[in-house]
C-alpha cells in the first residue's frame, strides 16, 4: 500500500432509515496478511436474516480486530441523523485504537459516495468513499455483516420490552404496523420523535 498506509478499516453503517432505535457501525480492519474470509461475505445485502449470524461469527474468526460504534435514537433527534452517523463511526474508531490498531496507518474506507466522518474526526484520518463498497470490498462487507446482525438483536431485544410494536418484526422501520401501533401506544424511548410526522 502506498504512502505509508498498511490496512484498511471498512465502515458500514446501518440503520439509518427507520423511525426507531439506533444506528450501528461495523468496522472491520482487514491487512495484507489477511487472505481468506467466509464465503458469502460479497453482496452483504443479499445475505438472509437466518445465514447472517453464522456468517457473522465467521468474520470474527477471519478479521482479528473489528468494532461496533452506534447512536442512540436521542442522539439522532439531538443532532441530526448525519452527525449521529459520524458519531456512531467514531466510536467504532475508539474501540479499534483501544485494542492497538494504529488508525495512523489505516485508511478508513466507507460505503457510499459522501464523506461524513470527516468533519466530525478529532484527529486526522484518511478517508476514502466508495460506492457499493459493501459488495466490493471483502473489509466493508464484512462491517456491513456484524452492524446488521448486531442492530437486528437490539431490536430484538426491544421487542421484549415493547411487545405491542412489533420490533422483532420490521426492526424499526415505518411498515403499516408499526405506525398503527405508535398512533395506538404512542412513542417510547427509542423513537426518533423528531422523524415521526403522520
Amino acid at each position: 500500500m502506498d504512502q505509508g498506509f498498511t490496512s484498511v478499516i471498512g465502515c458500514d453503517e446501518v440503520g439509518r432509515g427507520p423511525l426507531a432505535g439506533p444506528v450501528v457501525s461495523g468496522l472491520v480492519l482487514w491487512e495484507p496478511s489477511i487472505t481468506s474470509w467466509p464465503e458469502g461475505l460479497y453482496d452483504s445485502k443479499a445475505v438472509t436474516e437466518k445465514r447472517r449470524g453464522p456468517l457473522s461469527e465467521a468474520v470474527k474468526e477471519s478479521f482479528p480486530h473489528y468494532a461496533l460504534g452506534q447512536s442512540s435514537a436521542w442522539d439522532i433527534d439531538r443532532d441530526g441523523i448525519t452527525a449521529a452517523l459520524a458519531a456512531a463511526v467514531i466510536r467504532g474508531l475508539w474501540e479499534l485504537a483501544n485494542h492497538h490498531v494504529d488508525l495512523n496507518k489505516a485508511v478508513l474506507l466507507l460505503d457510499g459516495t459522501h464523506d461524513f466522518v470527516t468533519p466530525h474526526l478529532p484527529h486526522p484520518l484518511r478517508v476514502v468513499t466508495k460506492a457499493k463498497a459493501d459488495r466490493d470490498c471483502v473489509s466493508v462487507a464484512a462491517a456491513s455483516v456484524l452492524a446488521k446482525v448486531a442492530r437486528d438483536q437490539q431490536m430484538r431485544d426491544y421487542a421484549l420490552e415493547y411487545p405491542e410494536y412489533g420490533f422483532d418484526s420490521h426492526k424499526g422501520y415505518g411498515s403499516a404496523g408499526h405506525r398503527e401501533a405508535i398512533i395506538t401506544h404512542g412513542v417510547t424511548s427509542i423513537h426518533r420523535k423528531t422523524w415521526i410526522h403522520f
